[in-house]
């Protein structure tokens, strides 16, 4: 059986500050060399060879990326590409930049990639560096293949050259690391990712860091009541799915939980009996992306040891069709009490959650963030470039949308509310799974799941859009994003949105 986790060796990264001379450039295969949009003639003898990069620049078009390609005459004869950015330039522009310029660079053969960034001041320098490593790290990192003669990797080692200072990049490194594993999860295919095998995984991962790993089978949930997961499982013969729950505690091991991930780790999705057509089901695989970004996040916490508890969920089930699977018009019972009437069994994400959110919040921790591939409506709504955040503390928008722009993953806030239940109310039930009607279902479906968060508890929904982007999105290369782990560590450390509260 292939394996179903990747490599966890990090692509090796060095720092050498100081001059930027030839004897630094001799390991070196490619080179980064990122400039600012006026490049003054003194700038040029800093760079080694700088007078021949300077008269071939001149021979560039205006705006090009790269501005620059050539080789040095050296013994390595190192591959230059280079590229111009404004200062000023946000997060997103940044990391899109870095992306474009590391593809360029890699199409050889795997080699030493290095970085220099000349011209910019210590900040400039520190953000541009930290994009143009997230960049590398991400292209530099294979997802899974099945081939007899697989892909080499595209970058060996990385080495930042010309630096005023050191800087300290334990976060970027762990924000790669966290978006690898997201990456990597949501591209294996059903038949080696399944339900049993997901599980399975999670309990290696659990012994290699250090977390408690605890699995709830379908005979435990049906003890607490998780009707609503067990409507979606119930389509499947083998009995294979799971709630999965992973604890990091840092300090005192009996610690309540502080943070809360929740994650929709649906491992292939036919639509159950209101049947997917062709199109839509093909990357059906997928759509556990959310668990993985929940699992590439705590993975990342775990890496920097930030000194908060945290508890991640991940509801893990395939939505089949056949006999035994839920219909339309079935009601089922929550674990939260609350009587849900079925309308669509392509809604099966909301359901899944709806119980993991419910046994998160009971566990009281300040803050629950839950990551699902939920809706096409937030993708109608947004396209693919952000995606959607809904929360019962509309007070945060202006926090949620300013963690996107600095993060460099995107998104935008919708409403949720009592208001959107009148599109939901049942004859039959508590309430309905979704609306008969296409208008809002992103809005109807954070306003439904917002109903099992227990205890008031602050609480993040994120409808991931941006999971999947042609040509890739920001610094990560490929089409399956792992949109999420940045944007959380984002949250964390720089809007420390667990303390939002307390303000």
């Amino acid at each position: 059986m292939p394996n179903t986790l990747p490599d966890s060796r990090n692509i090796r990264c060095t720092q050498h500050p100081g001059k930027l001379d030839s004897k630094a450039l001799e390991p070196v295969d490619q080179l980064l060399l990122i400039l600012p949009q006026r490049v003054p003639a003194a700038l040029w003898r800093r760079i080694p060879q700088g007078a021949k990069l300077q008269a071939l620049l001149r021979k560039r078009p205006a705006g090009d990326l790269p501005v620059l390609e050539t080789r040095l005459a050296n013994a390595r004869q190192t591959r230059v590409v280079a590229g111009k950015i404004a200062p000023g330039s946000d997060a997103f522009e940044r990391l899109t930049f870095a992306r474009k310029l590391v593809s360029a660079a890699i199409g050889e053969k795997a080699g030493c990639l290095g970085i220099a960034i000349v011209g910019f001041d210590s900040d400039s320098e520190r953000t541009l560096c930290e994009a143009a490593v997230a960049a590398a790290l991400a292209a530099g990192f294979n997802l899974p293949e099945f081939k007899k003669k697989p892909t080499p990797s595209k970058v060996r080692s990385i080495r930042l050259l010309g630096l005023s200072n050191r800087i300290d990049l334990d976060r970027t490194i762990a924000e790669a690391s966290g978006n690898n594993l997201a990456r990597w999860l949501t591209a294996l295919p059903a038949n080696i990712l399944d339900a049993t095998a997901y599980a399975t995984a999670l309990k290696d991962l659990a012994v290699e860091n250090g977390w408690h790993y605890k699995k709830y089978s379908t005979k435990e949930l049906a003890k607490l009541g998780a009707g609503a997961f067990l409507a979606v499982a119930q389509g499947n013969d083998d009995d294979s799915a799971s709630i999965v729950r992973l604890r990091y505690r840092p300090q005192k091991s009996n610690a309540k939980p502080t943070l809360s991930l929740v994650g929709k780790g649906i491992v292939f999705d036919t639509g159950g009996t209101n049947l997917k057509p062709f199109t839509s089901m093909l990357d059906m695989h997928g759509d556990m992306q959310g668990s993985a970004v929940a699992l590439g996040t705590l993975l990342a916490i775990s890496k920097l040891q930030l000194p908060i508890a945290v508890d991640t969920w991940l509801a893990i089930t395939e939505n089949r069709t056949g006999p035994k699977a839920y219909k339309s018009q079935d009601v089922v019972t929550a674990a939260n009490g609350k009587t849900i009437q079925t309308i669509h069994t392509d809604a099966e994400g909301r359901m899944v959650l709806a119980d993991t959110l419910t046994f998160a919040s009971r566990e009281e921790p300040e803050l629950i963030i839950d990551y699902a591939t939920l809706t096409g409506a937030v993708t109608n709504a947004l396209t693919t470039r952000y995606s959607g955040v809904f929360t019962n503390r509309s007070e945060w928008h202006p926090r949620l949308k300013r963690a996107g722009r600095l993060s460099g993953e995107r998104v935008w806030p919708f409403p949720i509310g009592k208001e959107f239940l009148e599109d939901l109310r049942s004859d039959t039930a508590d309430i309905q799974q979704c609306s008969a009607k296409p208008l809002g279902d992103h809005i109807l479906a954070g306003s439904f799941l917002a109903e099992f968060v227990e205890n008031d508890t602050p609480w993040v929904h994120i409808d991931l859009a941006a999971s999947e982007h042609k040509g890739g999105l920001a610094h990560v290369p490929t089409e399956v994003t792992g949109f999420g782990v940045r944007y959380t560590l984002g949250l964390l450390l720089d809007e420390k949105i667990l303390q939002a509260e307390s303000r």
